[in-house]
């Protein structure tokens, strides 16, 4: 098993942003669990931004919580887990071949101010390692250039 871990020189890949129908080629999630809305600032094997724009019409915010609406941490977690799978395809040029992204574990997490409708989020997505199919990345969550969440997660790709 070799590791991969060296980052390349960081090159921006020439396609600026991936838009909401391309990362449906590259990740199986659908409304309403598709979590990112476009993917910017993509360099291949080292990091990427998904963005987020938080809407009331969400389907969780009838439940969570109906006077004060909130984003779950789970699904802040999620944007962050969608974002590293299309950094992975993108990065593998696995563009529909029908690879999954499995999480393996969740470290670090915490969630420092809540997220609610009306906010863009920037997912930051940064890979620490990678060897074979198991990857490795940092992400935080920023709204108005505060940080409300990060996490470290570690990940496997499977057919």
């Amino acid at each position: 098993m070799t590791d991969t871990s060296t980052a390349l020189s960081a090159v921006p890949t020439e396609q600026s942003v991936i838009d909401i129908a391309q990362i449906k080629t590259m990740i199986p999630h659908r409304y309403p669990f598709l979590m990112i809305d476009k993917v910017i600032n993509v360099v291949p094997n080292h990091s990427a931004t998904g963005i987020k724009n938080v809407s009331i019409n969400e389907p969780h915010f009838t439940g969570h919580f109906p006077d004060r609406p909130v984003m779950p941490g789970v699904l802040i977690i999620e944007a962050m887990a969608q974002t590293s799978g299309v950094l992975v395809v993108e990065t593998l040029k696995l563009h529909s071949q029908g690879k999954l992204v499995y999480f393996m574990s969740i470290e670090n997490a915490r969630f420092r101010k809540p997220v609610v409708p009306g906010d863009t989020m920037h997912i930051h997505v940064t890979k620490e390692r990678n060897r074979s199919n198991v990857w490795r990345f940092a992400a935080e969550a920023i709204v108005d250039g505060t940080r409300v969440a990060e996490a470290t997660f570690t990940a496997m790709i499977m057919d």
